[in-house]
């Protein structure tokens, strides 16, 4: 057994902490890994004390504020005594020109993606590597490694999450710990729940703006079910040796392998088309 961080485990149950668990992938992932074993937390940012949801210990928490993350780290292991996976999958969208966000809507985007993944992150590690053990799996998405028009800050958040992701999979590996990824295309959630809008909108990319975000409600509509990311967050929680990468359904990873072995300006051109975007 391993030395617990806290006062150890009453149960000897591998416990996991989800970001962002009040609905779609984050739920789904929840009661994934309660059907697995696990003890399950979550977090909102609204969530009431003592909040069960369909056995989900629900937690306060806001990514974008250390002593709301650290807060809730200590609830955890003063509940549970250790953290033996960390999902961060607390995220948000964004559909609309590049030029039409403002510095302050790009940083307020990377500081739920991006800098809400490292607060989290760093408050795990010093439990995990005492422990001698870990895992963390970040939800990314297809737009991790497929640049696409309309979506230019969503990508880059997703694209460091990505570059982060792996290369503290290197640093990690031989204290126990390991880091996945799991890329979900098109998935069936609540788009207006967790999607901005650009905040400095421009007539001149009207057209295009509604095309994209045309092809999203349609992709999300006709996406891959919550339950298919969930289980690739199983896998990559649980596997003996996991993956770096994960692409749950069909479409991602088609996407992944067209992406690598397409020519660029073929793939370019077709995957503007699919967009909206005619040249």
């Amino acid at each position: 057994m391993l030395a617990m961080a806290h006062g150890g485990s009453q149960t000897g149950q591998k416990v996991a902490l989800i970001t962002g668990a009040t609905g779609g992938i984050g739920l789904a992932t929840g009661l994934a890994l309660v059907r697995a074993g696990f003890r399950v937390f979550g977090t909102s940012r609204r969530a009431s004390p003592g909040e069960v949801r369909q056995g989900i210990h629900m937690l306060a928490c806001d990514v974008t504020d250390d002593a709301s993350v650290a807060a809730a780290i200590d609830a955890v292991l003063g509940q549970a005594g250790r953290i033996d996976v960390l999902v961060n999958n607390a995220g948000r969208s964004l559909i609309g020109a590049a030029e039409e966000s403002s510095l302050a809507q790009a940083q307020a985007l990377f500081d739920i993606n991006v800098f809400g993944i490292l607060r989290t992150t760093r408050a795990v590690l010093p439990i995990m590597r005492r422990q001698g053990s870990g895992r963390i799996v970040n939800i990314s998405s297809v737009a991790g490694f497929l640049p696409g028009p309309y979506t230019a800050l969503y990508n880059a958040t997703k694209h460091a999450v990505e570059g982060y992701s792996e290369s503290l999979d290197h640093e990690l590996r031989t204290l126990g710990i390991r880091v996945a990824l799991v890329e979900p295309a098109f998935t069936r959630t609540a788009l207006e729940e967790n999607g901005d809008t650009p905040d400095s909108i421009l007539s001149v990319y009207d057209a295009g703006r509604a095309a994209a975000n045309a092809t999203w409600r349609n992709g999300i509509a006709n996406g891959d079910p919550v339950e298919a990311v969930a289980d690739k967050v199983v896998l990559a929680a649980t596997a003996a040796d996991p993956d770096v990468r994960y692409t749950p359904g069909k479409t991602s990873g088609r996407l992944r392998m067209m992406r690598r072995f397409v020519p660029e300006k073929m793939f370019a051109k077709s995957f503007r088309k699919q967009m909206g975007v005619i040249d």
